[in-house]
């Protein structure tokens, strides 16, 4: 049986992405490092398997990547889906870092995929991951084992050790095997969210919450980051934000990741359970928005929302895992839905006629607004009159909550008697630090990354 009596000098609890770039950072600077997986192997690697690029400032093409996205235009994207509620100085610092980290990434291992284009809109803002997020992972894994990290899976951190203003040690359950105690100089935490503890999100939201799914790995219960805010970590964020996203009615409660998220809304219009739009689904183009209307369809009756598309749009995004429900005309389509026939009708007879002429651009702002209606639709406005017409029930679908541990622009982890001296945190579980709502696409990866990185290199020159 393995023994896990020794001193490390880092211990990083969480196997995702910027629990592995934590480790493999430090381990380069010559520490001695184990990883604390929470989940068995084949599910390794957090919400990061799901992922598929990473939101990366340069200055000219590079890589994959085209054009040029500098410093203000990030910062202002990110500001834009934040709404302002965000540091500035993190932020920054973060973008500032992004430019760096890519080619880090694929000396590590990190293969990228031709840029893409099309209705993502992403081939100059984000690097696309050939093989996804699990082949990011993979890559990660198979680079910490070349350096010599150890790898514990299954292995849930129960309790984190304060004495003072320092950790000495964790309390780790690992499957099949009894409890351990693991020791190191100096601990990372990388574990993410509180997500998948529908408990914890009933509180925050009230009782809704049991209907919203769960995108993401259902191992991020937030164990550890209520232990820390228990033992008087400094906080930050609000419990009922997150990055939430429209997904397929059909998507499993937990675990469904990328594949399920709906990209059909800008072509769209939605309405909910009583037939009646709510927003404009042609606000901005889809990365600047997506993150949105998780929460919008949890503001409807019963956390549900309905997309509603006609033949001439139905292959102008992503397409869908499940298929569309179909239908020769709207009161069919709004049946087979279970929804109003008459009320659903009204509402797109309504639209229709508010529609106004103009010249459609599927991946641009192109002005085609509606004119008259309360809600109005502002971009890609199009009559919904070409059968077959097509249905897609949209659910919330949280894919990591933003309540966690405030942290320095060193990734350090502080309480209001200062800095944890041997404690650093970095990913989800300290990305309310810089995300105060709204989300970005790719955005998470590049906070994970960053924030990784600094976390194993101040953890390394804590113990050197």
């Amino acid at each position: 049986m393995t023994r896990y009596s020794d001193l490390y000098d880092i211990a990083v609890v969480g196997g995702g992405n910027a629990a592995l770039c934590a480790a493999i950072t430090a381990a380069e600077a010559g520490a001695r490092v184990i990883i604390l997986e929470g989940a068995p192997l084949p599910y390794r690697g957090g919400n990061s398997r799901h992922t598929r690029n990473f939101r990366c400032m340069h200055r000219g093409p590079m890589s994959p990547l085209t054009g040029a996205y500098e410093e203000d235009e990030y910062f202002n994207d990110l500001m834009l889906v934040t709404k302002g509620k965000t540091d500035e100085h993190l932020a920054r610092m973060t973008i500032r870092t992004s430019e760096e980290c890519l080619p880090w990434m694929q000396d590590h291992g990190v293969r990228f995929q031709p840029s893409l284009s099309g209705t993502l809109s992403l081939s100059r803002t984000n690097a696309f991951f050939l093989g996804g997020g699990k082949a990011l992972v993979n890559a990660y894994y198979n680079t910490a084992a070349d350096l010599g990290v150890t790898i514990v899976y299954e292995a849930q951190v129960r309790h984190v050790h304060r004495e003072g203003q320092a950790i000495s040690h964790l309390d780790v359950e690992i499957a099949e095997a009894p409890p351990v105690t693991i020791r190191a100089r100096a601990f990372v935490l990388a574990s993410g969210g509180f997500q998948a503890d529908l408990d914890w999100l009933a509180r925050a939201w009230g009782p809704s919450a049991r209907n919203f799914l769960i995108r993401g790995t259902p191992y991020n219960r937030g164990v550890v980051l209520k232990d820390m805010l228990d033992q008087g970590a400094d906080s930050v964020g609000d419990p009922t934000q997150c990055h939430a996203v429209a997904i397929d009615g059909r998507a499993p409660k937990y675990d469904g990741g990328i594949v399920t998220r709906l990209d059909c809304v800008p072509f769209s219009i939605v309405v909910n359970r009583d037939g009646q739009r709510f927003y404009d689904e042609g606000e901005d183009t889809w990365p600047k928005r997506y993150a949105i209307w998780g929460r919008l369809v949890a503001a409807q009756p019963d956390q549900v929302g309905y997309a509603l598309i006609d033949a001439k749009s139905i292959n102008l995004f992503m397409p869908s895992v499940f298929p569309p429900i179909v239908a020769d005309t709207i009161p069919e389509l709004a049946a087979k839905m279970g929804l109003d026939p008459a009320a659903v009708q009204t509402t797109v007879s309504a639209f229709n006629a508010a529609c106004r002429p103009g010249t459609f651009h599927p991946t641009e702002l192109d002005g085609m607004a509606t004119e008259g209606l309360d809600i109005q639709k502002t971009n890609w406005a199009r009559p919904l009159d070409t059968p077959p017409y097509y249905g897609y029930q949209l659910r919330p679908g949280v894919t990591f909550t933003y309540l966690g541990l405030k942290v320095s622009d060193s990734a350090q982890v502080h309480t209001p008697d200062g800095p944890i001296t041997n404690l650093w945190a970095a990913g989800e579980i300290m990305a309310g630090s810089i995300l105060g709502q709204g989300y970005l696409a790719g955005f998470g990866m590049t906070i994970g990354t960053v924030f990784g990185r600094i976390a194993g290199k101040e953890a390394a020159a804590h113990v050197a």
